[in-house]
């Protein structure tokens, strides 16, 4: 059952916090982040509120936090969209005040460290959604992606339900946000492959929870996972990020969640297209990369198959660190029709 608060949707000229509740991208990339607040005006008509920490590099947990606390506090935000992720947000948490999310809950954006946040949320009863940067999808590169403008339009607007669907052509990451270029030229794009599917023949529908495994590992070491019981007949969103996991880290790691309980309870596992490659490390070929894919895969299928033989599983959809991307609910509901073959999201 699906008892999260649903944050109302928003009109244009409403105003929206852009934060760095995590690592402060538009330091490093300032030409970058204002295209990003210049596309989402002119493409959304709502009004980008930075924060002291949205820009400022080495911000404490502490003042990071205010940030957040003051978003949720100001009765004129209507929404939270993260700049980017990081790799210290578990620190933030504690600081947040989760009564301000309850008095006025507003739809949050983020994903990979902004599982944090996400998972805080959802503890708290509120929704948010999975995916968006604005450092990543809306600044970099020459235009905004139709599937990401797309679901970024149901998630603040609409709440309306959408197929994501897969473009076909997938990058890992752009350019450094410090090139010139990086305001109107994109990465390397490459060809996708077929999603993959497995478990039984049949329609699942449910609440999202997950993000990325990197942070549900020490989401784990934290105690801040939900119990099985919590995620009865949820969609797992599970992803890894660019630092590139091997195969056997991620099995260790879905295995963990099994014997914890929490792959046994779900009705459905949806994983995101994996990243072949990092931005700071030598390019792979595209055999390494399609292999690396695919390793990840096999190791998905295997430990979800063998803790929950009975969930519909989807393995590529376009939700995590990639671009094009997909933002989809977290804590809303995603249904995989395994018979069908084909993934919805609810944006309510």
């Amino acid at each position: 059952m699906n008892n999260r608060v649903h944050p109302p949707k928003l009109q244009p000229g409403d105003k929206v916090a852009v934060l760095s509740p995590a690592f402060a991208a538009p330091a490093i990339g300032p030409a970058v982040h204002e295209q990003a607040m210049r596309r989402l005006a002119e493409l959304t008509g709502l009004i980008p509120i930075e924060y002291p920490t949205t820009r400022k590099l080495g911000a404490t947990a502490e003042e990071r936090a205010a940030d957040v606390n003051a978003a949720f506090a100001d009765p004129e935000i209507r929404a939270i969209l993260a700049t980017v992720g990081g790799s210290d947000q578990i620190t933030v948490i504690r600081h947040l005040d989760p009564e301000l999310a309850r008095a006025d809950p507003k739809p949050f954006l983020g994903y990979s460290d902004n599982t944090n946040l996400l998972n805080w949320l959802w503890s708290h009863g509120v929704a948010g959604f999975y995916g968006g940067s604005t450092q990543v999808h809306l600044g970099a590169g020459p235009a905004v992606d139709p599937e990401h403008l797309a679901a970024l339009t149901a998630a603040l607007f609409t709440g309306e339900r959408l197929e994501l669907t897969e473009p076909g052509e997938s990058e890992d990451y752009g350019l450094e946000w410090a090139d010139v270029l990086a305001t109107s030229e994109g990465g390397l794009r490459e060809a996708t492959e077929p999603w993959v599917w497995a478990g039984p023949e049949k329609v699942v529908t449910g609440p999202t929870w997950g993000g990325c495994l990197e942070v549900i590992d020490q989401l784990a070491i934290a105690d801040r996972l939900p119990s099985a019981e919590a995620l009865q007949g949820t969609i797992l969103l599970l992803e890894t990020s660019e630092e590139l996991p091997e195969a056997e880290q991620v099995r260790y790691w879905v295995r963990a969640l099994g014997e914890r309980g929490l792959l046994g309870t779900v009705a459905g596992v949806a994983v995101a297209r994996t990243p072949g490659s990092a931005l700071d490390r030598p390019l792979p070929d595209a055999a390494a990369r399609a292999k690396r894919r695919a390793d990840q895969r096999d190791v998905m299928l295997e430990e979800i198959g063998a803790y929950n033989p009975d969930a519909v599983v989807c393995i590529g959809p376009p939700f995590g660190h990639t671009k094009p991307q997909w933002i989809v609910p977290y804590g809303g509901e995603m249904t995989l029709d395994g018979v069908a073959q084909r993934v919805f999201a609810d944006y309510a």
